[in-house]
């Protein structure tokens, strides 16, 4: 492939799932086969039976519930950025969201993809007994918010879970008090909008789990990223030192994720194409109100359709677009 500027990768979270969410690569494209047949097989009768609820279009609460959503996240992510490497595209670096922060550090090389299987059904398990809840998208920003929200110690409490881009802000927190909120907003004139999550991510309600979740890296051997990782977790490029510790990838779980600033980090690094591995093209709408993509300087290239089962030759078909992509722009640089 012509060299031209560097890939990132982009692995979205939980609210971006869609049923049978780029089921129609596989047994299409061997490298994305391979690595789903690899995250399902350790799981024994569990991956069994998210293959079929995969395949076979698993929707609604089923499918938004974190047993399924969070896993099946994971695994698409993580096999449509093998697919990509696999078809000749060089990722120089990665970025991921919520659960997609996962992906992205089994991309990375922080964790192998057998220890990624293993703490998705560790978080899975750790999620059972958490408090029923959810997350609300709202056309505001922190500050305009402040007023609405709880104290973080508050334990059933609401809280900004998300800044995924000025003037858009997730919120978290536990029923009946996230409907609590939402109303009040409502009736304040915000827009809002529900994200497909059963549980309160990224809220205090959380703790509790991400406690839970720690104790599973105590049989995962982590390493720093091999390549370049840009965290939501911490809004700024991941160090050695965080990669490596396992109350930081633990304490994601309930903490705030820093979209916009990550993506700030990253794209005041140099140019750059941003690929979004994953369902939909959410990741790929934020990046583009980006001043370092509306000015030019850096592109973001969706890797699926917004249709959730794609096309057999998706992958081909972005390969094309980069390789077109790179014939037309100059070199950028990821350091």
């Amino acid at each position: 492939m012509t060299p031209g500027p560097p890939v990132v990768l982009l692995l979205p979270g939980q609210g971006a799932q869609q049923p049978a969410m780029a089921a129609a690569l596989y047994d299409a494209d061997p490298t994305f086969t391979a690595a789903m047949d690899a995250f399902f097989g350790p799981l024994g009768a569990w991956g069994t039976q998210l293959r079929a609820d995969w395949l076979g279009g698993c929707s609604g609460a089923a499918l938004d519930d974190a047993s399924r959503a969070q896993p099946l996240l994971y695994a698409v992510g993580y096999a449509l950025g093998a697919a990509l490497s696999a078809h000749g595209v060089p990722i120089s670096g990665v970025l991921g969201h919520s659960v997609g922060e996962l992906a992205a550090a089994a991309l990375a090389g922080v964790f192998t993809p057998a220890d990624g299987a293993r703490l998705l059904r560790a978080r899975v398990a750790a999620l059972a007994g958490i408090a029923a809840g959810g997350m609300l998208a709202v056309a505001a920003s922190p500050a305009d918010l402040t007023p609405f929200l709880d104290s973080p110690d508050r334990p059933d409490g609401v809280v900004v879970g998300a800044e995924n881009a000025p003037k858009q802000t997730v919120l978290a927190g536990t029923e009946p008090r996230l409907s609590a909120v939402e109303f009040a907003l409502r009736r304040h004139g915000m827009t809002c909008r529900r994200i497909a999550a059963r549980q309160p991510f990224h809220s205090p309600a959380a703790r509790p789990a991400a406690r839970r979740f720690q104790r599973a890296f105590g049989r995962v051997e982590l390493r720093p990223p091999r390549l370049p990782m840009w965290s939501a977790g911490s809004g700024a490029r991941l160090e050695a030192g965080q990669a490596t510790d396992p109350g930081f990838w633990a304490a994601q779980l309930a903490g705030r994720m820093r979209l916009w600033s990550a993506l700030d980090a990253l794209l005041c690094s140099g140019a750059v194409t941003l690929v979004e591995a994953g369902p939909g093209q959410g990741l790929t709408g934020i990046a583009r109100r980006h001043p370092g993509v509306r000015t030019g300087a850096s592109r973001v290239v969706p890797l699926l359709p917004a249709a959730a089962a794609g096309t057999p030759g998706a992958v081909r078909d972005a390969v094309e677009r980069l390789r077109a992509d790179a014939v037309a722009r100059p070199a950028g640089g990821v350091s």
